[in-house]
């Protein structure tokens, strides 16, 4: 058909055989080489991980509302800028997003799998997973990757979403081997999540607005890349600014390039007058 070679692993048997609802396990009976890290991008170049390109810092936190989530546009392989306009933080479903730091080749399919994971259970099912259920599959999907991570091409994720059982905000942060940790406030990972959790530390309060939250997010993406050299900041020239999502009872939205243009010109003008950042605001200890 179309000169393309049938497949017999694609056999209407296939898609009949009984299973659960998880497309990852799926491909892992019927095609395991279209798996994240399986198709050949596991493979290091020349040996030297290094040379790959990688994603880096992404951060988020939740608001009064829900979530936000931010991320630097960076890609570098060793010390080269290997892309300036690399797009990390996407919508997985209707009231979740998710961002990537690692290689960028497998954080994208492992993006790509995640949506369609979720996709693949809401229309066997009959209704989307919960956002707990979310996130334990997406450590399953990180686990997956375990062999790729032990070469040095590692994937971290980073999920947010707003929990319509509980009318909240919520935040999960993996590790390599696929373990899940809540994160309560706060949180970022990537080469320069260290600078942006500690600007965060200073400027985040709870029950903060989703506007206040995008502008704390994008002073701690500014701080990280002011300490980091594998994290871009807003770059005014080329027009290129931090990626920014906010997901609410309302769902999923994607800031434009404007919108984020306006909030990343508002921290630079701000850094123009003041190089170091806003300072955290301190109590006075009277005697």
């Amino acid at each position: 058909m179309g000169g393309i070679e049938p497949q017999s692993r694609w056999h209407a048997s296939a898609f009949l055989a009984a299973g659960s609802s998880s497309f990852s396990d799926f491909l892992t009976m019927t095609a395991p080489e279209l798996l994240p890290g399986r198709n050949g991008t596991s493979v290091a170049v020349d040996g030297a991980p290094g040379d790959i390109p990688h994603g880096t810092t992404i951060v988020a936190a939740v608001t009064a509302d829900g979530v936000v989530m931010a991320g630097d546009r960076r890609a570098t392989a060793g010390n080269m800028i290997a892309q300036r306009d690399v797009e990390k933080v996407f919508r997985s479903d209707e009231y979740t997003c998710i961002g990537y730091s690692g290689v960028a080749g497998i954080g994208a399919e492992l993006v790509k799998l995640f949506q369609v994971e979720l996709e693949h259970y809401e229309k066997l099912e009959g209704r989307s997973l919960s956002l707990e259920g979310k996130a334990n599959r997406l450590g399953g999907l990180v686990r997956s990757n375990l062999g790729g991570a032990m070469q040095g091409l590692a994937v971290v994720p980073l999920l947010a979403g707003y929990d319509e059982e509980t009318g909240r905000g919520r935040i999960f942060n993996y590790d390599v081997v696929g373990g899940r940790y809540e994160e309560q406030r706060f949180t970022g990972v990537g080469s320069g999540s260290l600078f942006a959790r500690g600007a965060l530390k200073k400027l985040y309060h709870d029950g903060m607005s989703t506007n206040d939250a995008v502008l704390a997010c994008m002073q701690a993406l500014y701080d990280a890349a002011d300490d980091d050299s594998a994290t871009g900041g807003p770059d005014v020239s080329r027009r290129i600014f931090p990626m920014i999502a906010a997901v609410t009872a309302d769902g999923f939205q994607r800031y434009s390039e404007d919108e984020a243009a306006r909030y990343a010109l508002a921290v630079v003008n701000e850094r123009m007058q003041r190089p170091d950042g806003p300072a955290a605001e301190m109590q006075q200890i009277t005697s």
